[in-house]
């Protein structure tokens, strides 16, 4: 895992809150794995979707939420615990 610079907290924690049912929060902040694992729940909640299956809709919500509730969380820490918990110990969820 590379190391998260504490100036990608704004940028992550905005995208976060925009975007985080795709992750992008999660690529910014060097983490691809979460990144991807997020981007694949919603293509494929999208996919099944389209195909006949709504109720997957209400999955892609949840990983929405997540994705919100981490970019308040990345805006909201201060540095000294940004930097711990995301460049020392590198937690990629929450």
């Amino acid at each position: 895992m590379s190391l998260v610079p504490v100036s990608k907290k704004i940028p992550a924690g905005i995208c976060g809150i925009l975007a985080g049912a795709f992750g992008i929060h999660k690529f910014i902040m060097g983490f691809p794995r979460a990144g991807m694992t997020m981007l694949g729940i919603t293509a494929a909640c999208w996919l099944l979707g389209k195909i006949g299956f709504p109720f997957v809709g209400t999955i892609a919500y949840g990983i929405w939420l997540i994705g919100f509730v981490e970019g308040i969380i990345y805006l909201v820490k201060n540095d000294s615990d940004f930097y711990r918990d995301y460049v020392i110990y590198k937690k990629e969820w929450f």
